[in-house]
């Protein structure tokens, strides 16, 4: 069993910028890979961001160049900085893990980007 502890979000006007962080309970040194979705009412979980355990990244064509996704693996986490932000980032934003075929999921934390 694995727990991610995101944290990081909160309130930010459009343009600025937020560093969202999670915090696995256990190594990630053999994970699959771990990742961000985020999601907003009434719509799916959408990737945001993924970073597999060789280092090879993907993102949303909606936040490349704007977000970038990090691992540590020393300190059990990954992060996303999450740069030139705007009103349509704002959503829940959760970490996500995968090892073994089984995938883990924390409790979310809120982005909220004003205009």
């Amino acid at each position: 069993q694995v727990q991610l502890v995101e944290s990081g979000g909160g309130l930010v006007q459009a343009g600025g910028s937020l560093k969202l962080s999670c915090a696995a309970s256990r190594s990630i040194y053999n994970f699959n890979d771990m990742g961000w979705y985020r999601q907003t009412p009434g719509k799916q979980r959408e990737l945001v961001a993924i970073i597999r355990s060789g280092g090879s990244t993907n993102y949303a064509d909606s936040v490349k160049g704007r977000f970038t996704i990090s691992k540590d693996n020393a300190q059990n986490t990954v992060s996303l900085q999450m740069n030139s932000l705007k009103p349509e980032d704002t959503a829940v934003y959760y970490c996500n893990a995968r090892i073994f075929g089984v995938t883990y999921w924390g409790q979310g934390t809120q982005v909220t980007v004003s205009s």
